[in-house]
């Protein structure tokens, strides 16, 4: 019978295999109650977001919009959350279903854009507030403590369109500056986060 191996080295033999679930160390849970921010701030409530890790991943769970018709987004801080502004270039694209099956497609969203801008980028757009309806996704921030290089995100969502279709949304930018990256906070476009969870977890390079 034949070993199977993984780099030259017996299964038996292995903890953990790189890019796994063991590699992500969760790091913070913040949850929302009719909450007009979720905001992860270095060094703040046992928050690292830092050099620990190359690479942070949030993932956001059933989060819910007190309003209708609003877009889920996020911005940076370069001073511990005194604000969030920072200049961004970023990009994003949609597919699109209704739940009729009388709609779909799939294309480039200008919403999503923006071109040095210091607004929120957002992540997915036109939620609805139904009951049953929610945003979930996750966001890849790489490398936030660098003083040499810009800071690149990626992004991927799914959230309930209030006009019943299924929005699957990916979005890429970059924080134009060589500051620190030490915050980062979420909210919708209008109105609260009337309930949900962001997960924040460190992803190890090796």
């Amino acid at each position: 019978m034949s070993i199977v191996t993984y780099n030259n080295r017996s299964i038996a033999n292995i903890s953990a295999i790189p890019g796994t679930a063991e590699s992500l160390t969760h790091i913070k849970t913040l949850t929302a109650s009719s909450s007009a921010t979720l905001s992860f701030v270095d060094g703040s409530s046992d928050v690292v977001l830092d050099s620990t890790y190359p690479i942070y991943v949030f993932k956001i769970i059933n989060c819910h919009p007190a309003s209708d018709e609003v877009d889920f987004s996020f911005q940076g801080s370069t001073n511990t959350g005194s604000g969030y502004g920072v200049t961004m270039t970023s990009t994003g694209f949609s597919a699109y279903h209704n739940e009729g099956g009388s709609g779909q497609g799939v294309g480039y969203e200008n919403q999503l854009d923006q071109a040095q801008g210091t607004g929120f980028h957002q992540l997915s757009y036109d939620t609805s507030n139904d009951n049953d309806h929610v945003i979930n996704g996750e966001l890849f921030l790489f490398n936030p403590s660098s003083t040499t290089f810009v800071k690149h995100f990626i992004a991927r969502t799914s959230n309930n369109h209030y006009n019943n279709y299924e929005l699957d949304t990916s979005g890429a930018g970059y924080f134009n500056t060589t500051s620190a990256i030490d915050a980062i906070q979420f909210k919708f476009s209008s109105g609260n986060i009337d309930a949900g969870t962001i997960k924040l977890y460190g992803l190890k390079d090796s």
